[in-house]
């Protein structure tokens, strides 16, 4: 199993300690959210992510992904009717492309709800067919720089844009780039999903829809801090013989970012030990 850590739970320390941390508790990578390494992302180079990728691997890390894409600067959007903003958005998905092929992340997670979610007054019929509109876009750019963009199914709570892994699974067909696939997060699969998640996570494993997968307990703490068992989910990567990336991403840290990434990375690894 190749466990990465999503940065930033050791937010604000400098991307060396942050690789120096996750290396000591286990981790093999770290899936890195662009705005905690510049308040404005658009102003990173590639050079600036070959030194990301240089870093990792002084601690003998990878940088497995990108994820958190859109959250600044504010106020982007991919389902606006204002098409320069929809470009500006774009410009920057495109820009985050070259940064993950630059430093060696080889998946791009795209979450981000607020910046596909319908505004006021716009149908979410209308904001759906933008959505895709924009990937399909960005999908000649992703498979031109070798990466795989990912579009993650996020919680009702947090969009009404791509919900479930059948939603996801279908928009990826619909465009249908070999760069783009789809993925499971643990949380928002156990709230979204009405069967087991293990269950759509092996059936769309099988099916070559999903590339990237995230652990994380159904009340968003570290996977281990809850009610949610992650060792059928494990069970089905290991079976699977799953050889992408699994991430720890939290999002409530309790107590704290540090011992919430220690915790939850000693979790996985003693299940992943147990299993048959």
């Amino acid at each position: 199993m190749k466990l990465s850590l999503c940065n930033e739970v050791l937010r604000p320390l400098p991307l060396a300690a942050q690789c120096e941390a996750a290396a000591r508790w286990g981790y093999r990578a770290l899936e890195i959210a662009p705005f905690t390494l510049a308040e404005d992302p658009t102003t990173l180079s590639t050079a600036d992510a070959r030194q990301w990728r240089h870093t990792a691997h002084a601690h003998g890390l990878s940088v497995s992904s990108l994820h958190w894409l859109l959250v600044k600067p504010e106020g982007l959007s991919l389902v606006s009717d204002d098409a320069s903003l929809r470009q500006r958005t774009l410009d920057l998905l495109r820009h985050l492309i070259d940064i993950a092929a630059a430093c060696g992340a080889r998946v791009l997670v795209h979450g981000s709800p607020h910046q596909r979610s319908p505004g006021p007054g716009q149908s979410l019929a209308d904001a759906l067919a933008r959505f895709e509109d924009a990937l399909a876009t960005l999908a000649p750019h992703a498979a031109s720089a070798g990466v795989v963009y990912c579009v993650e199914p996020l919680g009702r709570f947090e969009t009404p844009v791509i919900n479930t892994v059948a939603e996801a699974a279908a928009l990826v067909d619909r465009i249908g780039s070999s760069a783009l696939r789809t993925m499971l997060d643990v949380s928002a699969a156990s709230h979204n999903e009405t069967e087991p998640v293990h269950e759509v996570l092996r059936r769309y494993l099988a099916s070559g829809h999903i590339a990237h997968v995230q652990l994380n307990d159904r009340n968003r703490r570290g996977p281990g801090q809850g009610d949610t068992d992650q060792r059928p989910v494990l069970q089905v990567l290991k079976d699977t013989a799953y050889a992408g990336w699994v991430a720890v991403e939290p999002f409530d840290y309790v107590p704290d970012g540090p011992a919430c990434a220690e915790t939850s990375a000693r979790h996985v690894h003693d299940l992943w030990k147990s299993l048959t």
